[in-house]
């Protein structure tokens, strides 16, 4: 089964728990501290409500570290972290590691 094509870019960073909560995503994103890259134009997002989608790249800062992601998968609930991992890629340029 084929989920939507699209999300709003605060419930996805609340699926793939770069947020706590979506209230909390959704003032990251007013902050203006959330970019999408969507076909290879890049903007910065001003409404929660902007919409994602896989394939996108999304450029933030989380716990004072500058974080790019593709996005690979919406996802259809906030589920453990194994699953939320599922849902993008770390683009390696931005700082972020991982073992």
């Amino acid at each position: 089964m084929a989920g939507p094509e699209t999300c709003r870019i605060d419930v996805w960073l609340w699926r793939a728990r770069f947020a706590k909560t979506r209230v909390i995503a959704a003032a990251l994103v007013e902050a203006g501290a959330v970019r999408l890259t969507h076909q290879g134009r890049q903007s910065r997002l001003d409404k929660p409500s902007r919409a994602v989608h896989p394939g996108d790249l999304v450029l933030f800062v989380v716990n004072g570290r500058l974080t790019e992601v593709r996005v690979e998968t919406l996802g259809e609930r906030r589920g453990p972290a194994s699953e939320a991992r599922a849902l993008y890629a770390l683009i390696p340029s931005s700082g972020e590691t991982r073992s």
